[in-house]
């Protein structure tokens, strides 16, 4: 499983990939988590409002920080 949390460094998307880390820690899951921070990238997307959350290419979430047990939902039904 791959899991991009998309944004350019902000405390928000910092927030974002730490909450997507302990919930992957939490759930036992083997996934790659990478912090996307190039505008030209995250673009590609059709993300116009970061923080986003793709897991395996799919936007699950955009523009907000959604909680852990959102997080856990969207990798659990991926």
């Amino acid at each position: 499983m791959k899991i991009e949390i998309l944004g350019m460094g902000c405390a928000t998307c910092n927030k974002l990939e730490d909450t997507v880390r302990l919930a992957v820690s939490e759930m036992g899951i083997d996934a790659q988590i990478d912090h996307v921070k190039d505008i030209k990238q995250i673009m590609t997307y059709g993300v116009m409002t970061t923080p986003a959350l793709a897991i395996d290419g799919v936007i699950k979430a955009a523009g907000k920080l959604p909680s852990l047990a959102d997080i856990k939902q969207m990798i659990g039904n991926k």
